[in-house]
């Protein structure tokens, strides 16, 4: 299969996701009934932001240019792929590189997301049987030539040790955090809820942890979060919630909350459901050089680095963990 119709192909696809075609419509309801996190309205934003950002063609062709991908693969690899599944379709773009390749993949999925793209890659098979030859679906993935895993820190260093010996991208936890000034507008705050709460925090991507400067005030910000009450109506979130109010509680912490979010200083840029971590600065330079170096952080949000509301929102080269996969795929 050549380039330029596998380009065509997954063109075709990003109609396909923004269509009301009833098998894809079912696929969407049935991964919400499977997994309480994936909501209909994050489950649109996830293909939204695919569609848009990812399946463009004259994107597709610039970044396959950037490459230099040939029109054909002439010695393609089996590539296998165990995708994540904290949010909807997280696996994607790893998809997509394999695809654009010219590779093979053997898809092992997570059990909080597996629907979504099986279902895309059923709309694939049905709209050019040839790609049942670049994607297959398999719980076991000895024998690939090459891996691409993405996992806890945890379950990462298993795949250290499976895949030692192979070629292979291993993702482990990472997050992402917001610089502010204190002199941010109510728009910026709203668009920084959004990169706080877009998917419930469970992305990467998500800021769940916040520099602010000595004596900032946090009434503005508690009050921009109050765009996301609504989940102090959704029964997983709001378990979480309480469950975390009683551990600060009996902790004796001191915290703040607008009954949608808990925010309590500490130094870990990892935070528990429903809770944001914040941390005092005296020095914005040192603080960002200090976050810019930290290996666990996905991206930086604030002045000089990514604009509040666009950790959502990658493109084709913001690289997962920073490792530029399509180079990985392209020299095996």
């Amino acid at each position: 299969m050549h380039l330029q119709e596998r380009i065509q192909l997954l063109v075709d696809l990003g109609q396909y996701m923004t269509s009301d075609d009833p098998d894809w419509t079912a696929a969407r309801q049935k991964a919400f009934a499977e997994n309480g996190w994936f909501t209909p309205a994050f489950i649109d934003l996830a293909v939204k932001n695919i569609v848009t950002a990812f399946l463009d063609k004259k994107k597709l062709n610039s970044w396959a240019k950037q490459y230099a991908l040939p029109e054909e693969n002439a010695s393609p690899k089996n590539i296998g792929l165990i995708m994540a599944g904290n949010i909807p379709l997280v696996g994607f773009h790893d998809f997509l590189s394999v695809f654009i390749t010219g590779h093979r993949q053997t898809i092992k999925t997570s059990s909080k997301d597996h629907t979504l793209i099986h279902q895309l890659a059923g709309h694939l098979y049905a709209t050019n049987e040839n790609t049942r030859n670049y994607i297959s679906f398999d719980d076991m993935l000895k024998g690939r030539d090459a891996y691409i895993a993405t996992g806890s820190n945890h379950s990462a260093r298993y795949f250290d040790y499976y895949f030692a010996k192979y070629p292979h991208i291993i993702r482990r936890n990472r997050t992402s955090v917001a610089i502010l000034n204190g002199r941010e507008t109510r728009d910026r705050l709203d668009k920084l809820a959004d990169d706080v709460f877009f998917y419930f925090g469970l992305g990467c991507r998500n800021v769940t942890k916040l520099y602010v400067p000595e004596g900032y005030d946090f009434i503005p910000l508690l009050e921009a979060f109050r765009k996301y009450d609504d989940f102090a109506r959704h029964n997983k979130y709001k378990n979480n919630y309480d469950y975390q109010l009683t551990i600060l509680i009996l902790n004796k912490r001191y915290y703040m909350s607008n009954d949608c979010i808990l925010l309590e200083e500490n130094q870990s840029p990892f935070s528990p459901i429903s809770v944001l971590h914040y941390e005092y600065y005296k020095e914005a330079a040192v603080v960002s050089e200090s976050a810019a170096g930290n290996e666990d952080i996905q991206c930086i949000l604030g002045t000089g680095f990514l604009p509040f509301g666009e950790s959502q929102a990658p493109g084709l080269t913001d690289y997962a963990d920073g490792v530029d996969t399509l180079q990985f795929l392209r020299d095996l």
